[in-house]
């Protein structure tokens, strides 16, 4: 039986009255790529913001890990990573010395380093411009730099908060295989959210479609695609 490494049981989180979040039930099991699929403003983010402990829910409970995101989240950030549409890079700073100064705050042995940097660079394909200004970086790059960034200390979860978007066709290509071959080869739990149906389809193991914070549908890419035909053809007749 596959170990379980979210679990989510009723949540609810409200802004102003509205939920951001409403109901919501799932469970990730280790080592596989989970889709959180839906529109911009669906709850995805929220629902990112509350398994990382960042904001509180209204109602339900969640562990991450084993643990609560609220008691906690010290513990959990140690063993989780993170990587938004938007990620927060020193431009003024090599990627060397951002991945320097977050291999510190992460608690990256320092012995260790200086490997895992050269590793991570020569992974996403940073090495040959590892000491320019991050200001010169395209988008794509950036974004290359942020996830060798999230994985400095070797997180056991990855949480992917629509991390190809905005980013050409070629780039997002390129994050996407290298999502996919980093959590294949090391057995990585990734938590993938996405508003790209075909994304969602070419690199998650299961997906879970969430409409105005409800979840809608759970399934294997193949499961939802075969409801959304067999929903199509009742809608012609």
């Amino acid at each position: 039986m596959n170990q379980t490494v979210i679990t989510v049981n009723q949540l609810t989180r409200r802004f102003n009255g509205t939920a951001a979040v409403n109901n919501l039930s799932l469970e990730v099991h280790a080592g596989e790529i989970f889709g959180f699929l839906g529109h911009n403003g669906a709850g995805k983010t929220t629902t990112v913001r509350l398994l990382n402990g960042v904001i509180e829910p209204d109602s339900g409970s969640m562990r991450v890990l084993g643990l609560d995101p609220q008691a906690d989240g010290q513990a959990l950030r140690a063993r989780t990573g993170v990587l938004t549409e938007t990620p927060s890079l020193d431009e003024r700073l090599s990627a060397w010395d951002n991945l320097s100064i977050y291999a510190d705050l992460y608690g990256v042995p320092h012995a260790e380093v200086r490997q895992r940097i050269v590793e991570l660079l020569a992974e996403f394909d940073l090495a040959d411009r590892a000491q320019e200004k991050v200001a010169g970086y395209s988008k794509g790059m950036k974004q290359r730099l942020a996830l060798a960034r999230a994985l400095l200390h070797k997180p056991e979860l990855l949480f992917l908060d629509e991390a190809t978007s905005g980013l050409d066709p070629i780039a997002a290509h390129h994050v996407n295989d290298l999502i996919e071959r980093m959590a294949r080869r090391e057995n990585r739990t990734v938590f993938l959210c996405t508003h790209n149906l075909v994304e969602a389809q070419k690199l998650c193991d299961r997906v879970a479609v969430l409409e105005h914070g409800q979840l809608v549908a759970l399934g294997t890419p193949a499961e939802l695609t075969r409801q959304y035909v067999r929903r199509l053809e009742v809608e012609i007749e």
